[in-house]
């Protein structure tokens, strides 16, 4: 294989915005290679710059993104320069790396690339082979924050795990580990204690830890962790709470108190209880750079960087007429939030609810919290390659079907063409309805892109 792309690789500079994207995805076939033995390698060649930033590195199986958000938005407004980056992303490949709110540069990302290049190519030829995507962008972003930008905070979300995520090459200020729920069980482990392992392995020596982590299982190897690296560790329920206050749609209020003090009323627009333990892990990671960094974030700043924090694609209100909300709920988890928002945060007479799946996900127990509240499922299929067939959901749906109580009836339809589907959802839903599309954030950015008329769209992971 290594060859075959080899081949097709630009020999000399790469040329173009476009060009460097499509030599980064180009190495998607080396896949995910958990490890750090690449990444370590190209950060020595490039001189370690990493080790010149300050990293606040988020781990968890959902929440990440609105997490991230939330710590942006609330230093940015304190006066902090912050670099952010994140995947996957929804419209742009450039979304991931991002400074003080901004996408980086297109040229800036070119130029980054091409200092890049001849270290990948020179590695390819060894016996570490050639770093992947993911290592490619993770050192890019570490360019663009050590040599062009120099921010005082780094939002540093991790991709998939932890221990051995390409992310982990940073020693952050503070970790953080939002939740540990059922997704990339094929990768990380079978059980919620053996993925709680590898979130775990972002936790450094005597770094600080926060989390909202819940299960007894993934506590005890989270406090385990923790104490065998001699961080401290700050839990939800234990060093630090929150109390709901009001719940409206766009707008939710928090009562907020730790170790150190309370702070009320707090407010955030986006919806969803699970956003409120997000903003909560967030202020109480602000609070903990506080007291061993000397953090200066006046609750002024506080209060309105939650409130202005946004995160697409996530319970997001994409169309009035008909309303349609998106969510990237792909996980039982995130399914399970979703559910309970609909019934909690939003009102209408009937849910019609469009929904596209990657293959390797865990679709019966998303399934299930679905199923029970809708008039209409429309199942269809990402624009991507690991993409689950309608036909093959709609058959498992069918199956569930069958041992659903009677009383709850719904219509499946199916149309593998999303945009088809799309269509469809706008046309059923009425004035007094509400059209949900969820699944895989890869359909979310489509349709997002589609509905907001927004004619530049790459998504990718």
């Amino acid at each position: 294989m290594t060859d075959t792309i080899s081949m097709q690789r630009p020999a000399g500079p790469l040329q173009s915005y476009q060009e460097a994207v499509d030599w980064i995805n180009g190495l998607i076939p080396f896949g995910i290679r958990p490890g750090l033995d690449r990444i370590e390698q190209l950060m020595e060649l490039l001189g370690n710059p990493h080790r010149r930033l300050k990293f606040i590195h988020v781990a968890g199986t959902n929440g990440k993104g609105s997490t991230c958000a939330f710590l942006t938005s609330v230093l940015l407004e304190a006066g902090y320069d912050v670099g952010t980056f994140t995947s996957p992303y929804i419209t742009k490949f450039t979304n991931r790396f991002q400074y003080n709110g901004e996408d980086i540069a297109e040229e800036t990302l070119l130029s980054l690339s091409n200092e890049l290049k001849p270290f990948v190519d020179e590695m390819a030829q060894t016996e570490l082979g050639s770093p992947t995507m993911f290592e490619v962008s993770t050192a890019l972003a570490i360019l663009f924050y050590a040599k062009v930008t120099y921010p005082d905070y780094v939002v540093w979300e991790t991709g998939l795990g932890g221990r051995m995520d390409v992310t982990n090459i940073v020693h952050p200020v503070v970790s953080v580990i939002t939740n540990i729920g059922h997704d990339h069980m094929d990768r990380l482990g079978d059980t919620i204690a053996a993925v709680a392992y590898e979130k775990a392995g972002i936790i450094k020596p005597g770094t600080p830890v926060v989390s909202a982590v819940t299960q007894p299982e993934a506590v005890e190897v989270i406090k385990r962790t923790a104490s065998e690296r001699r961080s401290t560790l700050y839990l939800l329920g234990e060093q630090f709470s929150l109390e709901p206050l009001s719940v409206r749609e766009n707008e939710q209020s928090f009562r907020f108190s730790n170790l150190f003090r309370a702070i009320e009323p707090l407010a955030i627009t986006l919806n969803g209880a699970h956003q409120l333990t997000n903003a909560a892990v967030a202020v109480m990671t602000l609070e903990v750079l506080r007291q061993y960094n000397a953090l200066v974030v006046e609750d002024e700043s506080l209060e309105a960087g939650l409130r202005k924090a946004a995160w697409p694609g996530r319970l997001e209100m994409v169309g009035q007429a008909p309303r349609l909300l998106v969510d990237g709920a792909h996980n039982p988890e995130g399914a399970e939030t979703l559910v309970a928002a609909l019934k909690t945060t939003y009102s209408y007479d009937k849910l019609h609810l469009m929904m596209g799946m990657l293959e390797n996900k865990n679709h019966h127990d998303v399934l299930k919290h679905i199923l029970p509240i809708v008039d209409t499922l429309i199942v269809t299929e990402p624009d991507y390659r690991m993409k689950m067939e309608a036909a093959a959901l709609a058959e498992l749906i069918n199956d569930m079907r069958e041992q659903q109580s009677p009383e709850h009836r719904f219509e499946l339809v199916v149309e593998p063409n999303w945009q088809t589907a799309l269509q469809k959802l706008q046309q059923m839903t009425g004035d007094a309805d509400l059209g949900v599309v969820t699944g895989t954030l890869y359909l979310i950015a489509d349709v997002r892109s589609r509905l907001l008329y927004n004619s530049v769209s790459e998504k990718g992971w």
